[in-house]
C-alpha cells in the first residue's frame, strides 16, 4: 500500500524526537538500588524499559512499585532537563511540518508532566496540538486510548490519514492498535523478527530522512 501525505503526524518522544536516555538510566537505577535490585547496563534498560510506568513497574517491583515509581520520579525530576537533547534535525523537522499546515502531537511514555516541560525546556509547545504522556489517557500505549486525545478538537480521526512514528517495536503496535500508518525512524540494530507483530509501513533513519519522505510526497505529481 504507497503512502500519501498525511493530515496529521503524532510522534513518540525519547529516541525519536529527543536523547534523554542518560536521565532515565540515572533515575532507573537509583530506583533498582534503593528496592534492593542491582542496577541495569545501558543496554538492559534500552531493551527493557518500553511499556509505562503504571504497565511496568508492578511487574518489576510487585506490591512495593508505587514506592518505587515515588523514587524514580523525584530522581528524574532533579535531572532530566539537565541531560535532555534535541535528536539531530529533529527541530527543522518540526517547524517544517507545522509550516505545510499538518497537525502534530506526541504521544509518549514517559509521565505527561515530564514531557510537557521537556517540551517547554525546548520551546516546542508550539509545534504540537497535544503533548500525550503517560497517564494523560485511561490506559497508555499500546493501547489506542492516547490517540484519541492527542488528536484532540484537530477534526483529523484515526486511520490512513495519520502516521505514527516511533523507534520501536512497541511503537509499530500502537499504531496498528490504533488504525494509523506506521512508520519506523531508526538506523540499524533492529531486525526483522523485531516486528513480526506489527510491521512498519516504511522505515526512515532520521528525522532528515522523514523531513525528505514528506518533502517528496507533498510535491504535485
Amino acid at each position: 500500500m504507497s503512502l500519501e501525505l498525511p493530515k496529521a503526524i503524532v510522534f513518540d518522544w525519547d529516541s525519536t524526537l529527543v536523547d534523554n536516555w542518560r536521565s532515565i538510566e540515572e533515575a532507573l537505577n537509583a530506583t533498582l538500588l534503593a528496592m534492593g535490585h542491582r542496577p541495569w547496563t545501558p543496554e538492559e534498560i534500552r531493551s527493557r524499559i518500553r511499556a509505562s510506568m503504571r504497565d511496568s513497574f508492578p511487574a518489576l517491583f510487585g506490591s512495593r512499585w508505587e514506592e518505587a515509581r515515588r523514587i524514580f520520579y523525584d530522581t528524574i525530576a532533579a535531572l532530566h532537563l539537565e541531560h535532555l537533547k534535541s535528536l539531530p534535525g529533529a527541530e527543522a523537522l518540526l517547524g517544517a511540518l507545522a509550516a505545510k499546515g499538518l497537525y502534530l502531537a506526541v504521544v509518549s511514555n514517559k509521565s505527561g508532566p515530564l514531557l510537557r516541560r521537556e517540551a517547554a525546556h525546548l520551546g516546542w509547545e508550539r509545534f504540537f496540538g497535544r503533548l500525550v504522556g503517560a497517564g494523560d489517557a485511561p490506559r497508555d500505549k499500546p493501547d489506542p486510548a492516547p490517540l484519541a486525545l492527542a488528536l484532540g478538537e484537530s477534526a483529523v480521526a484515526p486511520g490512513r490519514g495519520v502516521w505514527y512514528v516511533g523507534d520501536t517495536a512497541l511503537d509499530m503496535v500502537f499504531a496498528a492498535n490504533a488504525g494509523c500508518v506506521p512508520v519506523l525512524i531508526a538506523g540499524a540494530g533492529h531486525g526483522r523478527d523485531d516486528f513480526a507483530a506489527a510491521p512498519p509501513e516504511c522505515q526512515v533513519a532520521d528525522c532528515f530522512s522523514l523531513a525528505t519522505l514528506v518533502q517528496d510526497l507533498a510535491r504535485p505529481i
